[in-house]
């Protein structure tokens, strides 16, 4: 499994939950569309976070880089319902940073490194 990470904070004056549901519609349609498997959303609690890091962090899962591929395919094409949805979301969001994550070990590297 794959996990692009996204964090972002929301432009002054954007509600907090009208946020999550919009991100829930754009990352639902491409579950739908089999572009993706889930997502999650999680909020700072308490300032506990690195200075650098935005509020929010959204991870997007995907089964591996040819389905994570697809998706930014499909979003690229800027066309129908999906680029509706990717602009109600990206139109919230300010300081937005991205990274991708594996579990480890995976498929690939079943095997190997074990020096102690």
């Amino acid at each position: 499994m794959d996990i692009y990470h996204i964090w972002c904070n929301l432009k002054p004056g954007t509600g907090d939950i009208a946020f999550c549901h919009k991100i829930d519609a754009y990352f639902g349609h491409l579950r739908d569309e089999g572009l993706v498997i889930g997502h999650r959303i999680t909020r700072c609690k308490l300032g506990l976070a690195p200075k650098e890091l935005p509020e929010f962090h959204i991870m997007l899962e995907v089964e591996d880089m040819a389905q994570l591929e697809a998706a930014f395919q499909r979003v690229a094409s800027r066309t129908g319902v999906v680029e509706d949805l990717h602009h109600h979301v990206n139109s919230l969001v300010s300081d937005a940073m991205f990274a991708l994550y594996r579990d480890f070990p995976d498929k690939v590297r079943e095997t190997g490194g074990e020096k102690f």
